[in-house]
């Protein structure tokens, strides 16, 4: 079938979710059997995300290419159990270098270089370019920022074009607030009528509406939308406030989003989608009643999004395991040794979250000394897992000063060290390992068992690495290195077998964490968490 458009746009105000509803329609179409997948367009001017700050922006995600992605990405792998590439995320950043690179080389033949139609043709061309591929069936295409908003306009415009260029082969879910007034007791249907407005002056008629809202909208109300924005009443979907995410794929199909896309597109839909799977994942995720407490030592948790896909393979495995997650959030830079074991002793396991710099370091290594001291699960990612390390070194191999380069350069027990690849390198975009590489387990080790497997590929992004010169001491003093790279030798899992279950990964294992194919890793972790729980 010829590959069909679809792109989601939002108004009125951000965070209303276009990435769940892009992820939720993805979903049922993948479950009807087509080829799907989605890609992010992003309005900032920054290459890609991973110079950003948490707090502005949240986590930012790996793609298994190695790109640096925004976190809506991990939502798009989770619902649809699709790995991404860099053609899936795509920022201003990126499309103007582009055409800058190719003005340089001299591309355009001396021709005046303008926003349209240069930048709205390497915009169109972006879109297209996973349908060109003749892998997809659609290509969903979220449209990052509000309409209304300056930054989105080059790629509103690029989308204006690409409806009259595709015809029926594209349509536009526009997703918008119906706020409820407590005070008057009514949903307030004008700034929904004002974003499709604004998107009507822009050149675009959306089809299909999506009203986020807390209340339930009347049809008598839909029907006004409806008429006040020239779409059809039956085109009109609620999308109201449920406690899970992952519900929402099964309210939008509740009411037929699912079909309304396909008919707008000429596409037959016999029958319903095989949603059988994901039903029996939402009975556990509603049936669990029995929690689990998971501690996350991190310093960003007053930004819940830094850890959005840790939070969600937590879930994951929680729910499979059929426990209701308890997470409780415990900031690194506040935990001390005077309040580490009010904060720690009720808790059934401990995430030490990743992360960059040396804030927040010392309550890690406070941390990881009382769960380690007291054989409570805990699990180390990424810089979680260098501090497992630092901290057994200063602690139980009597090296003090045992750091990272990356918070002292000048210690004497460089446990943690710049990667030899990384030491020429200036330029901070991009340029850490990034992606997925192998790793091969030591037989019969924590990790393989966890895995069922002795070897696995997972995503990176790191510059710091575990210093092979130490590994000696540590497999002696009971921290032994079980997961290495075979191409480099670089280790990427540390466990001691001696506790309950302590394991450091290099790795981010929750990048590959979906909601029908849980990380196994977490699994792992979350059953000794349950286990240490009924032993209490």
């Amino acid at each position: 079938m010829e590959t069909k458009y679809i792109f989601v746009t939002g108004g009125v105000v951000s965070s209303l979710g276009k990435g769940i509803i892009s992820s939720s329609l993805a979903c049922l179409l993948k479950a009807r059997g087509y080829r799907v997948t989605i890609q992010k367009f992003d309005p900032y001017i920054n290459i890609d995300p991973g110079t950003l700050n948490p707090y502005e922006h949240g986590e930012c995600y790996v793609t298994v290419d190695g790109h640096e992605a925004d976190l809506d990405l991990g939502h798009y792998e989770r619902f649809t159990d699709i790995q991404t590439t860099r053609a899936n995320n795509v920022t201003t950043g990126r499309i103007y270098q582009s055409v800058i690179d190719k003005e340089r080389r001299g591309d355009y033949l001396g021709k005046t270089v303008q926003i349209v139609p240069h930048i709205t043709d390497e915009i169109k061309r972006n879109v297209k370019a996973l349908g060109n591929t003749g892998k997809f069936d659609f290509i969903i295409t979220e449209i990052g920022g509000v309409v209304g908003d300056i930054e989105s306009l080059p790629f509103l415009e690029a989308v204006r074009q690409l409806r009259w260029e595709l015809g029926r082969s594209a349509l536009c879910v526009h997703l918008t607030y119906v706020p409820y007034i407590a005070a008057a007791k009514e949903i307030k249907t004008k700034p929904t009528q004002h974003s499709v407005k604004q998107l009507q002056q822009l050149g675009i008629q959306p089809d299909v509406l999506v009203l986020r809202t807390e209340h339930d909208i009347p049809a008598d109300v839909r029907r006004k939308i409806a008429l006040f924005c020239n779409v059809a009443t039956d085109a009109v979907v609620d999308s109201k406030d449920v406690d899970s995410i992952y519900k929402v794929p099964l309210t939008m199909h509740a009411q037929k989003l699912d079909e309304i896309v396909l008919r707008l597109m000429d596409v037959k839909y016999p029958g319903e989608p095989h949603m059988a799977p994901w039903l029996d994942f939402i009975a556990k995720l509603d049936a669990a009643t029995e929690p689990v407490t998971i501690g996350l030592v991190g310093k960003y948790v007053e930004l819940q999004d830094a850890y959005k896909s840790i939070n969600e393979a937590l879930l994951h495995a929680a729910t499979y395991a059929d426990r209701k997650l308890r997470l409780v959030y415990i900031h690194s830079e506040k935990l001390t040794e005077a309040d580490v074991d009010e904060k720690l002793s009720g808790i059934d396991g401990v995430v030490i979250a990743p992360g960059f710099g040396r804030r927040g370091i010392e309550g890690k290594f406070t941390a990881l000394r009382w769960c380690r001291e007291h054989d409570v699960p805990t699990f180390g990612i990424c810089l979680g897992m260098q501090c497992m390390v630092i901290e057994f070194a200063r602690n139980v191999l009597g090296m003090a000063d045992a750091n990272s380069t990356e918070m002292d350069t000048k210690t004497t027990h460089p446990v943690i060290d710049l990667m030899d690849e990384q030491k020429s390198i200036s330029n901070l975009g991009g340029t850490m390992r990034l992606g997925a590489y192998d790793c091969v387990f030591r037989p019969g080790s924590l990790a393989a068992r966890a895995y069922g497997s002795e070897q696995v590929r997972e995503r990176h992004r790191h510059r710091f690495e575990f210093n092979s010169d130490y590994r000696n001491a540590f497999e002696q003093a009971g921290m032994e290195c079980v997961g290495l790279n075979p191409d480099t030798g670089l280790v990427e899992v540390v466990e001691m077998p001696s506790k309950r279950w302590f394991l450091g990964t290099q790795y981010h294992p929750e990048y590959s964490s979906t909601v029908l194919s849980p990380n196994p890793i977490f699994k792992s972790f979350i059953q000794a968490a349950i286990n240490y729980r009924n032993e209490k």
